[in-house]
C-alpha cells in the first residue's frame, strides 16, 4: 500500500501537525459490506464515488472523526482509512490536544484513527478537501516504514475475511493487533 511510509500533515491556525502513516486499511466498493458504500450512494458516502485524492472525513459512533483517503476512478467508490501515524511534526501541539489531563505517550499520540484526528486537529471541516493541495495533504518526505504486512481489518464486524489491512510491521504506534500477516507482496498489494 502506497500510503504507508508517506506524511499526513495538517495546517491549523494553532500550527502545524504531521505525521508517518504506519497503518491503513483499504474499503472497495459497493459489494464490500464494511465500505459505506455498500448501500449505495448516500450524501454522507458521496466522497467516494470520486474524485481520488479527497479526503473523506466522517464521524465514527458520534465520538471519533476518521479520515480516509478516496483512491479510486470518479465513480468507484473506494477509500483508505488512515488508522495511525508516527508523529513527526507539531508533537507539543498534538500533546495538548490529546492530553485532557492526562499524560500520553508521544509513540501513543497518533495510535488508533480516532486519536490521530484529535491529535491532528481534523474535523468535518475537512471532509472533501483535496489531499495534494488544501491544508490537509498527504506528501512523500522519503520516510522507509520498513517491512510491511498485510491482515484483516478490525474494529467492524462484517467484512473481516479480507486482508486488507496494512501496517509497518513492529511498528510501535501501529493500533489493535499487531499479529503478523502477509509481507509486502501480499494478494492485495496492488491496492494504493
Amino acid at each position: 500500500m502506497d500510503l504507508i511510509g508517506k506524511v499526513l500533515v495538517h495546517r491549523t491556525r494553532a500550527g502545524i501537525a504531521a505525521g508517518m502513516i504506519v497503518e491503513a486499511e483499504a474499503y472497495i466498493g459497493e459489494d464490500d459490506p464494511a465500505c459505506h458504500a455498500a448501500p449505495g450512494r448516500t450524501r454522507r458516502n458521496e466522497p467516494l464515488y470520486g474524485p481520488p485524492g479527497v479526503a473523506y472525513v466522517y464521524l465514527n459512533y458520534g465520538m471519533h472523526y476518521l479520515v480516509n483517503a478516496v483512491t479510486e476512478a470518479e465513480g468507484a467508490p473506494a477509500a483508505v482509512l488512515i488508522r495511525a501515524l508516527a508523529p513527526v511534526e507539531g508533537i507539543p501541539l498534538m500533546l495538548r490536544r490529546r492530553a485532557n489531563g492526562k499524560p500520553v505517550r508521544e509513540t501513543d499520540l497518533c495510535r488508533g484513527p480516532g486519536n490521530l484526528t484529535k491529535a491532528l486537529g481534523i474535523t468535518l471541516k475537512e471532509n472533501r478537501l483535496d489531499l495534494t493541495s488544501s491544508r490537509l495533504w498527504i506528501e512523500d518526505r522519503g520516510f522507509e516504514p520498513g517491512r510491511l504486512s498485510w491482515g484483516p481489518r478490525i474494529g467492524i464486524n462484517v467484512g473481516t475475511d479480507r486482508p486488507w489491512r496494512c501496517w509497518a510491521a513492529g511498528h510501535v504506534s501501529v493500533s489493535g493487533r499487531r499479529m503478523q500477516g502477509p509481507p509486502l507482496g501480499g494478494p492485495f498489494s496492488q491496492l494504493k
